[in-house]
């Protein structure tokens, strides 16, 4: 059983990086919406233009950045995941955020 794992560990670890990209960008859909609520309570008395231009300003680089800025950091800690651990544990992570996405009523 020990080598099926380590083989799926093999198969999995070369596309770290691309998983937690989609990890990352899977938690900004399911949780952007309640940070573009919680960014429209705080500007709503602002000027229509300014309003506009912040949402512009966090959608696209705020999200931007962070996907960019967290994935290296998720990926550097799913290299530290034994070989026989990170096929099970990426599976667990994905239908976790699956059942988050269900509970959001993101499906």
């Amino acid at each position: 059983m020990l080598q099926l794992l380590n083989e799926l560990g093999m198969m999995v670890r070369p596309h770290l990086y691309q998983i937690a990209m989609a990890i990352v960008a899977t938690l900004l859909v399911i949780y952007g919406n309640e940070v573009n609520q919680l960014i429209r309570r705080q500007i709503s008395g602002l000027h229509f233009l300014l309003r506009a231009l912040i949402f512009v300003l966090v959608c696209a680089f705020g999200y931007g950045y962070l996907l960019i800025w967290f994935t290296p950091l998720l990926a550097s800690w799913l290299h530290l995941v034994p070989l026989h651990l990170i096929g099970p544990a990426t599976l667990a992570i994905l239908l976790t955020l699956g059942l988050l996405a269900e509970r959001k009523k993101q499906l």
